[in-house]
């Protein structure tokens, strides 16, 4: 198993405008029968993950805050951007180029939003278009501290 990294967009956001953003050469499309519709690209060699992009309704998310409380967000329609970090590949290599591709799909609009890892801890917040980063022990590990400006 690897590491996923989950940003979550609040809105009824067109997926292939998050796609082109994450994934500018393309992407391959799946609607397997009962799944929503999903967008992915392998970009493992060049940038070191694999994304899906979905969108869905009636959203619940949580994850624990800093502080161990949780942290809860019920959007009603939503938009996901999964980054799926492979396990033997070192995410001090590829963690920087996964927190540039959030910055360019938090560029692209102005929706609330929220990067979750492993479904567990928060990571960064937008409300009201105020970005906040949690957990700053993580964005000094991997030295992208400041790297998301909107």
């Amino acid at each position: 198993m690897g590491i996923e990294y989950r940003l979550t967009l609040a809105g009824d956001i067109p997926l292939e405008h998050i796609a082109q953003v994450v994934a500018p050469h393309g992407v391959e499309e799946s609607t397997p029968p009962g799944y929503p519709r999903l967008l992915s690209a392998d970009l493992a060699e060049e940038l070191g993950y694999t994304i899906t992009v979905s969108a869905g309704s009636n959203g619940y998310f949580d994850a624990e805050d800093d502080d161990g409380t949780q942290w809860e967000w019920e959007p009603d329609t939503y938009a996901d951007v999964v980054f799926h970090l492979r396990k033997n590949d070192p995410p001090e290599d590829v963690v920087p180029n996964m927190v540039a591709a959030v910055d360019r799909v938090l560029a692209s609009g102005q929706e609330d939003a929220a990067l979750v890892l492993n479904g567990n801890w928060l990571l960064l917040t937008r409300v009201a278009g105020e970005l906040r980063e949690h957990r700053p022990s993580w964005w000094d590990t991997y030295r992208v501290r400041g790297m998301i400006m909107r």
